[in-house]
């Protein structure tokens, strides 16, 4: 008996020091867990739920990311802002691939901006695909993390996990750790007993999305995340169904384009209550019109009447107003009623382009383009049109032709034809035609309710506007003894002609530097030459006779309309005196989270109130010190071209013109839009406020706007 329990105890002897010395050179289950990769603000390893590879086609593998208080990572689709973490794999043996997987993230709000990830700790659960079972693998990665608290660092990673070959037994402290965050990884609703039964769209103002939601128990917390497709959702408010299991969630759509388009997109839709989260693929249903009611669309219309009124004053539309007005002098003999139809020939030319530009809209808007106030000078090819329609006038202007109109074109460019009605309709609707590129006060507020609408709202303002912009000729008609106040014909109708001649040249010049801005100035150039050929043509065409006149006029277009294409490289940007920012819509919150002030100023060089703008306030005096002061980012955005991140900024704040300028500090860290027309005391105030002070003076610009970010930074919610 004591031999056999001496011998026992050897044996459990020998068992025991058999595994110190495991434990001491390394055993199985060591391997389930990397070393740990050490920054300031973040720690990262990775771990596995069995201790070798066995004959598994796919392992389990948890990356273990451990975040230093106050400091937050992101989500698979992080919202306004922020990066996911990625890992590259490349370093990698015997892996074909990795699968990922998110745990339900957290909602973080800091100035208005929606946010979605992770704080103190998150594991994401990984399956490793072999190339070849049942051999080792090694697994080495470089792990990219975005890590942001007031501010933002990338840090990179190196992690690294040895599983051996043998059999796939279960390292049971790594199981429960990858086990408790593979819970949190949305279901289909089955386990968590969350369900995403349908989603519509709400067309009002503002729009939003609508996601009704179903749990088997009572929700206590429920919260809603959106992904996919062109548009971004703020946080949503939570209605409940008495009993609690029933929920409807609006998420108010912060950015995108028109909701018109969202009907019969698919979206993948998360929903998280505490522990349980679950996600489903939605199609959005058709719109659910929160309606314009009278009572809303009569003081937009009231706007949309003045501010057409005020586009008859801005530069744009003054070259066609000379027009209408050489036409009066010259039919200044003219019986009432043939100066009534006049007039409202043209009334109706300006009302009908008015209402076409609206039908454009709408089609592109149900096509899911970008639309806007102007967004056709974005086109080169317009641009040339307007240009060779300008000169073509001009020419008549300056050799004695009688064409005010290119439908008189088509009657070899010299006889009036028929009664002149054809002509006047024209010329209304040029003059909508140039009015687009300038936005008056009160325009952008009508076009940006109209265009936030459906198509019967479009129509009714944008005829409003056409009707502001006729009133002028509305009111020759209803008064046509006005005519008699206007100078007799004579000799110095010539210098007048030779007058407006020049002054539609110089739009035509205008047209051309935009058109350089958008291609190359050579492009410019090179047109700028073949309508000169153009003008010439239509001025001698006399000697030249109908044939040659015809060709070249037939030639000069056709290389007119070339020239952009084959020329066409975007123009070096123009240099001022203040250190413009690039646009972007995402740094404006980690500037204001630092205490910065931020000045946006949407522009184009087709925008001519934008350039007086420019010229007469932002690059003068007060203003532009103010902008270059410590503490002060002004960011431009350039929407000479199409850029669907300016016109997506735009629609988020409701307009789809421009000019458009807007303040951001930490005393209005959502803004402050300025009006159209720019004053110094206006900016000066906006800085002001936005900064957290009432006013901005010359004090404060010469002592400097810096705000000490770790005092004075608003914090998140």
């Amino acid at each position: 008996m004591r031999n056999r329990m001496t011998a026992g105890l050897g044996i459990r002897s020998v068992a025991a020091v058999l595994a110190m010395a495991a434990a001491w050179f390394g055993s199985p289950a060591a391997a389930a867990t990397g070393e740990w990769s050490s920054h300031d603000t973040l720690q990262a390893r990775l771990v596995s739920p069995v201790e070798a590879v066995g004959d598994r086609e796919t392992i389990p593998v948890g990356l273990h990311l451990m975040l230093a208080d106050g400091w937050k990572t992101y989500w698979r689709s992080p919202g306004d802002a922020g990066a996911p973490p990625t890992v590259d794999w490349s370093a990698s043996a015997n892996v074909a691939g990795v699968d990922w997987r998110w745990p339900a993230p957290h909602r973080f709000t800091l100035f208005g901006l929606e946010t979605f990830g992770y704080d103190r700790e998150v594991v994401f659960p990984l399956d490793i695909r072999v190339e070849r079972q049942g051999e080792p693998v090694a697994l080495r990665g470089r792990a990219d993390v975005l890590v942001c608290s007031t501010v933002c660092i990338p840090v990179s990673l190196e992690i690294a996990l040895d599983l051996p070959s043998g059999p796939a037994a279960a390292d049971a402290e790594a199981a429960n750790l990858v086990a408790r965050f593979e819970a949190q990884v949305p279901d289909d609703g089955v386990r968590s007993g969350l369900e995403v039964e349908a989603a519509s769209v709400e067309t009002g103002k503002p729009g939003a999305l609508a996601v009704r939601i179903a749990s088997s128990r009572p929700m206590v917390e429920p919260d809603v995340l959106v992904e996919g497709g062109d548009w971004t959702f703020g946080k949503p408010e939570i209605s409940f169904a008495p009993d609690g299991r029933g929920a409807t969630a609006r998420l108010p759509v912060t950015s995108g384009p028109d909701l018109v388009t969202m009907p019969g997109r698919t979206f993948v839709v998360t929903v998280t209550d505490g522990p349980r989260a679950a996600e489903a693929r939605v199609t959005v249903a058709a719109s659910k019109t929160g309606g314009t009611g009278i009572g809303d669309l009569v003081p937009i219309l009231l706007l949309a009447l003045l501010g057409g009124l005020v586009l008859n004053l801005m530069p744009c539309v003054l070259p066609v107003l000379s027009l209408k007005l050489l036409s009066v002098i010259d039919r200044h003999d003219a019986g009432r009623r043939r100066v009534r139809l006049g007039f409202l020939t043209t009334a109706a030319g300006v009302v009908t382009s008015m209402l076409l530009l609206a039908g454009m809209l709408i089609g592109l808007k149900l096509a899911g383009s970008v639309v806007g106030w102007g967004v056709q000078f974005q086109q080169p090819l317009f641009l040339v049109a307007m240009a060779a329609v300008l000169v073509a006038f001009s020419a008549s202007l300056a050799g004695g032709l009688d064409i005010p109109l290119p439908s008189r074109l088509a009657t070899v460019l010299g006889r009036a034809g028929g009664s002149g009605h054809a002509g006047d309709f024209a010329t209304g609707a040029f003059a909508t035609l140039l009015a687009t590129p300038c936005s008056a006060p009160f325009v952008g507020t009508a076009v940006g309710f109209a265009l936030a609408r459906g198509p019967v709202e479009i129509l009714t303002i944008f005829a409003a506007l056409g009707v502001g912009l006729a009133s002028p000729y509305l009111l020759v008609a209803a008064f046509p003894r006005l005519v008699s106040l206007m100078p007799r014909p004579g000799r110095w109708m010539a210098t007048l002609r030779r007058v407006l001649a020049v002054a539609l040249l110089g739009t035509a010049a205008w047209l051309l530097a935009v058109l350089a801005a958008q291609t190359s100035w050579q492009a410019a150039f090179v047109i700028a030459g073949t309508l000169a050929v153009l003008g010439a043509a239509l001025i001698l065409r006399n000697r030249l006779g109908f044939p040659a006149t015809l060709g070249l006029v037939a030639v000069s277009l056709s290389a007119a309309v070339a020239s952009p294409a084959m020329l066409g490289k975007p123009a070096e940007t123009s240099v001022t005196a203040t250190a413009w920012a690039p646009f972007d819509q995402a740094e404006i919150g980690r500037l204001v989270a630092q205490g910065r002030t931020v000045f946006v100023d949407v522009t184009a060089d087709w925008c001519i109130t934008c350039q007086a703008n420019k010229s007469l306030v932002i690059d003068r005096g007060e203003v532009a010190d103010a902008l270059t002061a410590p503490g002060v980012v002004p960011m431009r955005a350039d929407w000479t071209r199409p850029d669907p991140r300016i016109s997506d900024y735009l629609a988020r704040n409701d307009r789809y013109g421009i000019p458009f300028n807007a303040v951001y500090g930490p005393g209005a860290p959502s803004g402050i839009v300025l009006p159209e027309l720019l004053s110094t005391e206006t900016v000066l105030e906006a800085l002001g406020r936005a900064r957290g002070a009432s006013t901005l003076n010359s004090q404060d610009i010469k002592g400097g706007l810096e705000v000490n970010a770790s005092d004075d930074a608003p914090r998140a919610r």
